[in-house]
């Protein structure tokens, strides 16, 4: 009975552990998208003549700073 309780325990621990990691996963991709759009809203702001060149670079070094921690993932899905 205690290998069969350890064995459930076992599985609820792996099982907790993959949806941390799915979720980790989930909110990584979300926060680059959000950089990626402040990005893209920077851009067209400085192109527009109502923002600034710094904005631009500011947004780029962010999101440049999400994908060597987190991957580029979130660019192909």
């Amino acid at each position: 009975m205690a290998g069969f309780l350890d064995k459930a325990k076992e599985q609820a621990q792996r099982g907790l552990t993959q949806g941390k990691q799915k979720l980790d996963e989930v909110q990584a991709q979300r926060a680059g998208g959000d950089l990626l759009k402040k990005l893209g809203a920077a851009y067209y702001a400085e192109r527009s003549g109502t923002g600034s060149p710094e904005s631009t670079q500011a947004a780029l070094r962010a999101l440049e700073a999400h994908i060597a921690t987190n991957g580029d993932g979130f660019l192909h899905s």
